[in-house]
């Protein structure tokens, strides 16, 4: 089914839909999942994965930010304007995740070939563009200055931001994050980071060069697109891109012996979690 090597191409897509779920879970739920599906996936007991999963309020941290002068007046900040915050496994900054952000995970074992980093980018942008093919806006992957957790794979249209990607490669299997800005304020959602890094840094001068957000740099596909966008619609765009992929496309749920792997690596990261910002907290 794989053709002219395009890693969408698979015989089989596993779906695992965890839209509705996670709005009730820690985030570091999900960071435990992937790294199960990474497992499983890679060592070929499981079919290529997309996961899908969304998380209220919570803002996700990279370890960079970790080393802010000022952490523990940050994350005060955020607490006070009511979100939770973990610091992921997965490269990058600071990110905002809400009820209206739908993250988007592929799995695919790295045995597959050619996939190396650009790659798993490339798989992730392919399958957006594709699922918003219908719009006349053109979807780019290039570095969006003054936007939140900023990469070469930032996705906009006309110099906004709406989404970003990351990888996490563990035990033969990669998993290719995205999390989409589906509606709400781009804007707003920049300033929480941008207030964020302002009691974080407090003028200080660092090692390490943290972005200077501008928020109207960041923007929702409600806003680019101007239609109004729920997650539930563009999960079905999800899916009806995916059919057009697989051979077959079938939903479901950890296996049974996926769930002790996802005992240990929720475990291993809530713990690292915990050892990192114990001191801040």
């Amino acid at each position: 089914m794989k053709e002219n090597g395009n890693l969408l191409f698979q015989d089989k897509w596993r779906i695992i839909d965890q839209s509705s779920t996670g709005l009730h879970v820690s985030a570091l739920h999900s960071f435990g999942m992937d790294d199960t599906l990474c497992a499983s996936v890679g060592s070929g007991s499981a079919p290529a994965t997309v996961r899908t999963w969304v998380h209220d309020r919570t803002i996700v941290l990279g370890i960079q930010d970790t080393r802010l002068p000022h952490l523990k007046e940050a994350l005060a900040f955020l607490e006070r304007q009511g979100y939770r915050y973990i610091v992921r496994n997965s490269g990058g900054l600071a990110v905002v995740l809400d009820q209206d952000v739908l993250n988007i995970s592929i799995v695919l074992p790295e045995r597959e070939k050619g996939m190396d980093i650009n790659s798993g980018y490339d798989v992730m942008w392919e399958l957006i563009k594709n699922m918003f093919a219908d719009f006349k806006e053109t979807i780019e992957a290039k570095e969006i200055i003054g936007s939140y957790c900023p990469g070469s794979y930032d996705l906009s249209i006309s110099g906004k931001k709406f989404a970003g990607i990351s990888q996490r490669r563990i035990r033969n299997g990669v998993a290719v994050q995205i999390y989409l800005c589906v509606n709400g304020s781009g804007k707003k959602r920049g300033e929480v980071i941008q207030r964020f890094y302002a009691a974080g840094v407090a003028g200080e001068q660092t090692k390490f060069a943290y972005p200077v957000i501008q928020p109207e740099v960041m923007a929702s596909l409600t806003e680019l697109l101007g239609v109004e966008l729920t997650v539930d619609q563009v999960m079905t765009r999800l899916l009806i891109t995916l059919k057009n992929y697989a051979g077959f496309l079938f939903a479901d749920q950890l296996q049974e012996d996926e769930l002790p792997l996802f005992e240990s690596y929720y475990e291993r990261v809530t713990e690292r979690n915990e050892k990192i910002l114990q001191e801040f907290v």
